[in-house]
């Protein structure tokens, strides 16, 4: 346990909470765009031991909660074809379309399946030649690698029946997103430090400067983002806006550049549309014109899809920053892990479950009931 208990150490914890403490003359606000480093900093405690006046806002860094209603909603329809396999990530079969989900929708009959790559669905396509096969394949940058070389690998194998239901999204227009609100109250980003392993962080650059704003590169532990928020507050206490990188064992400026290669082989960018938050441009990735024959989107024609959000869920606001979980009515009522109203409370990096499994709750709420691990 050394590489982790090395970034546990309560006595630099203190430290690094001492010499917050000793830098910041004002109040200042910090959004974490992921969703990992949300439930380090609320399930730690971290943003309570944080000095007077340093607020951390929690912003739409979780890949499972941003995915769009309508993707579920077609996910659903796909897997609920005769002849279809759905497969996914584990993290997104309870997350809740406008009517049901993928594990209720398996119980009820359909193919869907767990798997732990995407490589796995090729494998069972390869397997089962009389069948679809389909991936569901969302996140941030950190999984669109791996989702591409899938499709490379598919198509190296000639399998005809293995697609993909592209939800890919992209971090740096989301911020862009956020600080043109004229209420965006964000001033200064920790950046994660998964999606820079990958992509680097130059696209972060031209954000810090025009809008002036620093954006660290931060890790996951809880040193980490006590370091990455005291060189935030540095830069903002010294009135510098820039880039920079306190996850040095993992992120390089120019990320993995033979990554970047299998993005942009396989990928291009388009529009996309965030759950809670609308469509960023430029902001997703599709499948690019040589590999639309694995574009699960256009070989099944599902059509009708009518998104409903559940009226009582506050997902968008509490994606933005505009709202915390315990603003929620229905926090730790009617959305809970086991019956969550919206993909922040089931996610296992939303923002929501973080407030519920560290057992925060409303003001004139009693302690929730913690859900079985």
């Amino acid at each position: 346990m050394k590489y982790l208990d090395e970034y546990r150490d309560p006595v630099l914890a203190r430290r690094l909470l001492a010499d917050l403490t000793a830098t910041a003359t004002r109040p200042w606000r910090i959004m974490e765009v992921c969703g990992g480093q949300t439930h380090t900093l609320v399930r730690q405690g971290i943003d309570e031991l944080l000095p007077a006046g340093i607020r951390m806002i929690h912003g739409p860094g979780c890949p499972v909660c941003v995915t769009p209603l309508e993707t579920l909603d077609r996910a659903m329809a796909i897997a609920a074809r005769p002849g279809t396999v759905l497969t996914s990530f584990g993290d997104m079969l309870r997350v809740p379309g406008s009517t049901t989900d993928l594990l209720t929708l398996r119980a009820r009959g359909a193919d869907v399946r767990v798997v732990y790559t995407p490589m796995d669905a090729v494998r069972l396509a390869a397997e089962l030649p009389d069948r679809e096969v389909v991936f569901l394949a969302v996140g941030f940058e950190t999984t669109a690698p791996a989702n591409a070389m899938a499709v490379l690998h598919a198509a190296r194998l000639g399998l005809t029946n293995f697609s993909v239901l592209v939800s890919h999204v992209l971090v740096p227009p989301a911020l862009t997103t956020l600080l043109n609100d004229p209420d965006c109250e964000v001033q200064a980003f920790l950046a994660a430090g998964h999606v820079c392993a990958v992509m680097g962080w130059r696209a972060y650059e031209p954000i810090a400067a025009r809008h002036h704003v620093p954006i660290v590169v931060t890790g996951f532990e809880p040193l980490d983002l006590l370091e990455g928020i005291l060189m935030t507050v540095q830069q903002l206490e010294q009135g510098r806006h820039e880039v920079e990188n306190q996850y040095v064992r993992a992120v390089r400026r120019d990320g993995n550049t033979d990554a970047q290669d299998a993005l942009t082989e396989v990928f291009r960018v388009t529009d996309r549309a965030w759950r809670g938050i609308g469509v960023i441009p430029a902001s997703g990735f599709e499948l690019a014109a040589a590999y639309q024959e694995f574009d699960a989107a256009r070989r099944f024609d599902v059509g009708g899809l009518s998104p409903v959000e559940d009226p009582a869920c506050l997902a968008g606001a509490v994606l933005t920053g505009a709202a915390l979980p315990t603003d929620c009515t229905a926090y730790g009522t009617r959305c809970t892990p086991r019956t969550p109203l919206g993909a922040p409370m089931v996610s296992s990096e939303g923002t929501c479950a973080a407030f519920h499994l560290a057992g925060r709750t409303r003001a004139a709420d009693p302690p929730p009931v913690r859900s079985a691990p």
